[in-house]
């Protein structure tokens, strides 16, 4: 399909900064098939049946932008997707100041070497010393905000909590699984007393899912790959909750990304461990799950396409045209939608 389908205008003011406060009080945009209605977050256990299970992302979000300087060349990482106990895959910023073997000295002593220049500029980090690499990360680098928030402000010290989901186990994204950002104990509490299940899973979310898509054609565009996980006794439930008619509703994309991945032709979900490209755009056949909270995405973007593939390219442009007017909040920090497709 043509990319610029997925295009619209965003004015810049609906770009949120920070979340809302408490996170439960944010809006919610409720999308039924083509009925479109206005709820908050804590409306969500009214929204959902007894039965349905909610997927979450456990992935933590790791300090993962360094700043550094390889001789008198200041030197901006990003780490992307861990390629050993040490190294990661990274973007860089002025690559073209780095050579294979290259040493970057970051801040509070912290060094690394860089080897595997790729075609894109990117390069295999790889940290010196004996201590743990999650200590001089902590160290050394910060919270990696999304460009469209960091391009109008600095990370602080709100954003060690604010871009952490309550479910963060699992240390190895760089960009958080935002959809679960609205989460906190007292919704949890309200979805429990409803009967509305949850079940947690792992994808390393990486700096890929950033990237523009560059081709004319969804054809052309080459898909990051990440990590993921789904055990076996996680998959099993799954499709018990599924034979008893609940519903899978996944939170986030990275979390429908990662089951879908898992499930086969007839829908059954097995386990998985791995790395998952999948692309999913209109046209493509859901096999498991049956609906996504998920927040609102950049325009031509892969997640507006997924979006679109799940509801119908039609109803998302005037969701988010509505979403937009109305003053909906958007991307990471921002509102919520729950997209419930008509199944009939």
């Amino acid at each position: 399909m043509r990319v610029d389908l997925f295009d619209f205008d965003l004015p810049q003011d609906r770009i949120a900064l920070r979340p809302a406060r408490p996170r439960d009080s944010a809006r919610l945009m409720l999308v039924e098939g083509e009925t479109i209605s206005d709820r908050t977050v804590l409306d969500l256990p009214s929204l959902l049946r007894a039965g349905d299970v909610l997927l979450f992302n456990d992935t933590k979000v790791i300090p993962a932008q360094l700043e550094g300087r390889r001789g008198h060349a200041r030197i901006g990482v990003t780490l992307h997707k861990q390629a050993g106990p040490r190294s990661w895959r990274a973007f860089v910023r002025n690559a073209k100041r780095l050579h294979d073997g290259d040493r970057i000295d970051f801040e509070a002593g912290v060094a690394a070497t860089a080897t595997d220049r790729g075609e894109d500029g990117s390069f295999v980090i790889t940290l010196e010393g004996d201590e743990p690499a999650e200590i001089l990360l902590e160290r050394a680098g910060r919270m990696p905000l999304p460009p469209y928030i960091a391009s109008k402000r600095p990370a602080d010290e709100a954003d060690c909590e604010d871009y952490q989901t309550v479910f963060a186990r699992e240390e190895g994204a760089v960009a958080a699984p935002t959809a679960a950002l609205h989460f906190t104990d007292r919704l949890l509490r309200s979805l429990a007393e409803r009967g509305i299940q949850r079940e947690t899973l792992t994808l390393h979310v990486g700096a890929g899912t950033f990237l523009p898509v560059k081709s004319d054609d969804t054809s052309g565009h080459q898909m990051h790959s990440e990590w993921g996980k789904i055990d076996g006794a996680t998959a099993d439930r799954l499709n018990a909750a599924r034979k008893a008619g609940g519903r899978l509703i996944a939170v986030g994309t990275t979390s429908l990304r990662l089951v879908e991945s898992a499930a086969d032709e007839q829908g059954a979900i097995h386990p998985f461990e791995g790395d998952t490209a999948i692309f999913i755009t209109p046209g493509y056949r859901f096999r498991a799950v049956d609906g996504l909270m998920t927040n609102f995405h950049l325009p031509r973007s892969t997640l507006f396409m997924l979006v679109s593939a799940l509801m119908g390219l039609d109803v998302m442009k005037r969701a988010y045209a509505h979403a937009i007017d109305d003053g909906y909040r958007f991307y990471s920090y921002g509102d919520s939608s729950l997209l419930l497709p008509d199944k009939s």
